[in-house]
């Protein structure tokens, strides 16, 4: 049964009519002519006429006309759905729930916590935000939450556990800490091994006065250091995925605290041998001779800073040699950067020449433009060009002049394009250079962590608050990380901000009129349907009755 137009003259008819089978063949009949189009439009018979119908349907599509007077909300589900996936699919619902099996918490410990990472995904703000913020989401499991859960959730993340005796004073062994093996356990297969880290670390300011411990002055890179403030410091396994965190006071430098963070990354993750890869910067003379002792079966690729270390800049620089073509340089935006590689041995040390022709221009390129600015400069007498970096090295001071300094200039050729890296490893040139490189990956999570992914601000005075908190934005970057994954699997690479707004424009409108109750979905945006294709997820029906 079903309705139909039927034209007569300039009017048209709405008629109700069935299907009926005579025989081989099926013929149309009319049931009832309900009218002219046009007349029940004007007296909005029709849509009458249908709410009426649907008092006798389990499943209706709502209608609503000016008289109708419907209540209705929204509310995004794009986040959830694909994070709740991912939530499971890499262990840390698991992990978390094993943490929580002898606890008896009155609410739901692990939601509380998805919903944190969920906030920190999505938007910026703090843990007292995060509890205003839900209203616009739909996750499952959430209802109720209050402000002290989200306190109480990140205090379970930060309590510390084991033996007071067997506690690290630098780095104590906490609840989060079991998560991370959890999850490593999990990844983990008969194939897989951990052979190579990546290590980085990064400052992040308090608010307040911080935690107990973690809250200290010290070397600020948000450039505020008036604030108290803790050391941040991830861990990368050699396919990229953040493997472990740690947190230390503010006032600890990076070089105190590579060795026994190594130590005890061997011994969480019961790893006989590992590669560590790390810049420079981080590795002081005392640690780089502990590196080199054969007892402590730690292998390691550094980055060496060419300009300051004499043997470097005068000695490896300027050996002779062929270089092995890695990468050749094409004009594909995809294609990997180019990359030529030279080995060369000096005082029992292995060092590995690196090239990139195209960054190699544009070093020279950007040396001739702030050469040329320096002489239109100097032609106007600017002697406050001294105290800029980028002008300083090229010149010179004599007297009460300054000139442009033409050996500086010619000596600043041998370093464009080039980097050089240090390894007490037995991998091949080629593949020292490319395991340096995935140590870039590593800097680019942490302006994830303190740009997209909003660790801040923190108002926790707590040290165990304050883990937890920290430790959201890890499990973060753990699902970002594995998103990321999944779509270069597929093929595609989108920006983790086109994703965000995209998820963020999928929703639910609830619509209700009188006892009936109806959910519609958004028209999926971008890329959004791509990324629930991506992670498996089917997209909610467009239209249905609860």
């Amino acid at each position: 049964m079903f309705a139909r137009i039927k034209k007569s003259g300039k009017y048209q008819y709405l008629q109700l009519v069935e299907n009926k089978r005579e025989g081989p063949k099926v013929k149309q009949r009319v049931l009832i002519t309900l009218g002219r189009l046009d007349q029940l439009n004007e007296k909005h018979e029709v849509e009458s006429l249908i709410k009426s119908l649907s008092r006798f349907s389990e499943e209706t599509l709502l209608l609503l006309s000016e008289t109708a007077n419907p209540k209705a909300t929204g509310v995004k589900i794009g986040p959830a759905l694909i994070f709740d996936r991912l939530w499971k699919q890499t262990g840390i619902e698991d992990a978390i729930k094993k943490q929580l099996e002898d606890r008896a918490y009155e609410f739901k410990v692990e939601r509380v916590i998805f919903a944190t990472v969920l906030h920190r995904l999505m938007v910026s703000g703090s843990d007292r935000y995060c509890e205003q913020w839900l209203h616009d989401y739909k996750i499952a499991g959430v209802k109720g939450i209050a402000l002290q859960h989200f306190y109480r959730a990140m205090a379970f993340l930060g309590e510390e556990v084991g033996k007071e005796e067997d506690q690290k004073v630098l780095s104590p062994d906490r609840n989060k800490d079991k998560i991370e093996e959890a999850l490593f356990d999990f990844q983990r297969d008969l194939f897989s091994n951990l052979e190579m880290v990546f290590f980085d670390t990064t400052s992040i300011y308090f608010e307040g006065q911080g935690g107990e411990s973690l809250g200290k002055r010290g070397y600020s890179k948000d450039s505020r250091p008036d604030l108290n403030q803790m050391v941040v410091g991830v861990i990368l396994d050699d396919y990229g995925r953040p493997l472990c965190c740690e947190m230390w006071p503010g006032n600890t430098a990076d070089v105190k605290t590579m060795i026994p963070i190594m130590e005890k990354v061997r011994k969480r993750f019961k790893i006989k041998q590992f590669c560590i890869v790390a810049d420079r910067g981080m590795i002081s003379n005392e640690i780089l001779k502990y590196l080199e002792k054969p007892e402590s079966k730690l292998s390691y690729i550094l980055g060496v800073r060419m300009r300051r270390i004499i043997e470097v800049r005068e000695d490896v620089l300027s050996r002779g040699g062929r270089y092995r073509e890695v990468y050749p340089e094409s004009s594909k935006v995809k294609d990997p950067s180019p990359l030529k590689v030279k080995e060369v041995l000096y005082n029992q040390k292995r060092y590995i020449v690196c090239y990139n022709a195209k960054q190699a221009r544009k070093d020279a390129a950007d040396r001739e433009a702030i050469v040329k600015s320096l002489e239109d400069k100097l032609k106007q007498g600017a002697k406050s060009l001294v105290g800029n970096k980028g002008y300083q090295r090229y010149l010179n001071a004599e007297k009460d002049s300054l000139r442009i300094d033409k050996e500086k200039v010619q000596a600043e050729e041998r370093f464009d394009g080039k980097w050089v890296l240090t390894t007490n490893t037995g991998l091949s040139s080629e593949e020292v250079a490319l395991r340096y490189k995935e140590l870039w990956k590593v800097e680019h999570i942490f302006r994830n962590m303190k740009s997209n992914l909003f660790t801040r601000p923190i108002f926790h005075k707590r040290d165990d608050t304050i883990t937890g908190h920290v430790f959201c934005s890890f499990l973060a970057l753990v699902l970002l990380k594995e998103l990321e994954r999944r779509l270069t699997d597929s093929g595609m690479e989108f920006h983790w901000k086109q994703i965000r707004q995209d998820l963020q424009s999928l929703q639910e409108i609830i619509i209700e009129e009188g006892e009936k109750k109806f959910v519609i979905r958004t028209e999926s945006q971008g890329i959004c349907g791509k990324v629930f294709q991506t992670v498996g997820v089917a997209l909610p029906p467009t239209i249905k009755q609860i």
